[in-house]
């Protein structure tokens, strides 16, 4: 099949690499000139594992190419996707759908012949049936049928998640467009993954119910982690004990500094915003955005207990900016919140990451920052592991207290064990956990984390 895709940003680009490697002719559209000579250079704007050699292996043999011209590229397409921005409107909480409408409008007006557009952006429910208004009053003779795609790629992991997906939502409202998606995941189809053919309606809200449910179990799992402090309880067996229960499970269960990135954020407070908008409030929804929030607050007043109650001419270092590991998104990152509370409380940041650093001085401000994770703590009053990187998990942590002026190390990860923090040399506190031993065994312990 012959396939455009209409935005080379994460979800765009991710997805037209993949459909190329399931054998189908992709070309990838984008109005950035200087991302396009990159792509067709074959360097990769994002940080993502592997994509890059997936992309240019499809480029090789001829399957995957990239333009700024969308006439051409939807000339001929069997199918074409919008995967553009939909960023939350300021103020609002909306998601702004000027950059689909305006695709759909640009589509419609340069399609000669039936084609299927989709929409591979998140967007609000409703939004397919204004796509297919903006198409016909562009292009009123023109035939087509509009479907509902949303993604479910974990940055960090996206090549796996498209090839090897929980499911498949496909939003469709003729056989004609079931049958063309159906080829469009034949690869999919062959090895029985999962795939689910609804209405408009019922895809665009599995998008933001999914995405609500698991900022939700992040941030249930954080509020458990708070009480667990004050009642002496440790989350990771909490959460642990939790997640073996089938109706539960364990994914998302990890108690942290909060969630961020370009999907929750967002997603829970467009939901929020369709819920007041059809006078029916999403209030759970509502109450994880404001506890995410706080959770976020909550590890500063911690840092600053550690602090002597002050943060005025000390060095705090930060271990990780972005939002997770294996990503260099900077979106919402709990690390921006942390740093500028920082900063604004007299606090001098160093931080290093492994690939979120010049994403991160787009962002923030005023931080020095250092050429590797040893560089970090030199002279600091405080160590803060925000982002669990692999390469911050078996640090050398003698060699790290030895550089510090206060040896005090806070794990917002839960990524270290307290006996081996201490017997370096460095007072430890973490999330959710005790601040002193249990009565287990430490072998005990070490076989339970």
């Amino acid at each position: 099949m012959r396939i455009a895709m209409i935005g080379t940003g994460y979800v765009g680009l991710v997805s037209g690499v993949c459909f190329s490697d399931f054998g189908h002719e992709v070309i990838c559209v984008d109005k950035d000139a200087a991302k396009i000579a990159m792509l067709e250079q074959g360097k990769v704007p994002i940080y993502e594992p592997g994509l890059d050699v997936v992309m240019n292996r499809n480029v090789e043999a001829g399957r995957l190419s990239f333009t700024m011209d969308i006439g051409a590229a939807i000339n001929g397409a069997d199918a074409v996707f919008i995967a553009v921005g939909t960023p939350t409107r300021r103020g609002d909480g909306h998601a702004d759908l000027t950059y689909v409408m305006a695709a759909a409008e640009e589509i419609a007006r340069l399609a000669k012949e039936y084609v299927v557009v989709v929409t591979k952006s998140t967007v609000p429910v409703g939004t397919n049936r204004k796509v297919k208004e903006v198409m016909i009053a562009a292009n009123p003779g023109l035939e087509f049928d509009v479907a509902s795609n949303p993604e479910f790629l974990r940055e960090g992991a996206a090549i796996d998640d498209f090839m090897k997906p929980d499911r498949v939502i496909v939003g469709v409202e003729t056989d004609r467009a079931a049958q063309v998606m159906a080829e469009v995941y034949r690869p999919l189809y062959l090895r029985d993954f999962p795939i689910i053919t609804t209405d408009l309606e019922s895809a665009e809200m599995i998008k933001y119910a999914s995405n609500a449910f698991l900022a939700t179990k992040i941030t249930f799992i954080n509020e458990i982690a708070a009480l667990c402090e004050r009642v002496g309880a440790d989350v990771k067996k909490v959460s642990r004990g939790m997640g073996l229960d089938g109706r539960i499970g364990n994914k998302f269960l990890h108690a942290g500094p909060g969630y961020g990135g370009s999907c929750f954020p967002k997603d829970t407070k467009a939901l929020a915003r369709i819920g007041q908008e059809h006078a029916v409030p999403m209030q759970i929804t509502e109450t994880v955005i404001k506890v995410n929030e706080e959770v976020k607050r909550r590890m500063v007043d911690k840092l600053l207990d550690q602090c002597g109650g002050s943060f005025n001419n000390k060095t705090i270092a930060v271990l990780g900016v972005t939002f997770k590991p294996n990503t260099d998104d900077m979106r919402d990152a709990p690390s921006i919140a942390i740093v500028q509370a920082l900063q604004d409380a007299g606090a001098k940041v160093r931080a290093y990451d492994p690939e979120g650093m010049e994403m991160a001085k787009t962002m923030i401000s005023g931080i020095e920052y250092a050429a590797n994770a040893y560089d970090v703590p030199v002279a600091a009053h405080c160590l803060v592991l925000v982002t669990e990187w692999n390469a911050f998990r078996s640090l050398d942590l003698g060699r790290i207290a030895a550089s510090m002026t206060s040896p005090v190390f806070v794990d917002l990860r839960n990524v270290y064990r307290r006996h081996e923090v201490e017997a370096a040399g460095l007072a430890y506190t973490s999330i959710g956990r005790p601040n002193a031993g249990s009565f287990e065994s430490v072998a005990a312990a070490d076989a339970a984390e």
